[in-house]
Order: C-alpha cells, then sequence, then structure tokens
C-alpha cells in the first residue's frame, strides 16, 4: 500500500464513519449504538474472515472507529445545545 493510498484511506473511513454514524444517531434518536455496531462490524469481520489485520489495517479501522465516535459526541452536544431535531 502506497502513503497516498493509506492517507486516503485514513480520512475516507473517518469521514464515512462520522457520516454514518450521525444519520443513524438522527435515525434513531440514541447516541452511542453506531460505536456498538461499529465495534461488532468489525469484530465480526475479523472472525468470519480468520485473518489478523497488520498495522496499516488497524490504522485505518481505528479511524473509522474515531469518525464514529466524534459523530456521538457532536449528536449529544447538539442536543445539548437545544436542537431537537436530533
Amino acid at each position: 500500500m502506497s502513503l497516498l493510498q493509506f492517507v486516503v484511506s485514513i480520512v475516507l473511513f473517518a469521514v464515512l464513519g462520522f457520516g454514518i454514524g450521525f444519520i443513524i444517531n438522527m435515525i434513531l434518536r440514541t447516541t452511542w449504538l453506531p460505536v456498538v455496531l461499529v465495534i461488532g462490524v468489525v469484530v465480526g469481520a475479523l472472525l468470519y474472515k480468520k485473518i489478523v489485520p497488520g498495522p496499516w489495517d488497524a490504522i485505518i479501522l481505528g479511524c473509522g472507529m474515531a469518525g464514529t465516535v466524534v459523530s456521538g459526541w457532536t449528536i449529544q452536544t447538539l442536543r445539548k445545545k437545544g436542537y431537537r431535531m436530533f
């Protein structure tokens, strides 16, 4: 994997994690459910495929998880500030 692919993958997974987590939070009105879902999907995929992720894969998946956690914090902050649509 080249450095450019690695950097693009980090940004892509973080943005996708944030976006999907934000949408799930808005639809289901739960704050931390997307984080639990991401953990379940990642662990399930790794166990099903029976692969051990390399350091590059772990960093990329961690950035996706970080995006999901940031979406939870964002929704929580918006709710505290009075935005009831979330």
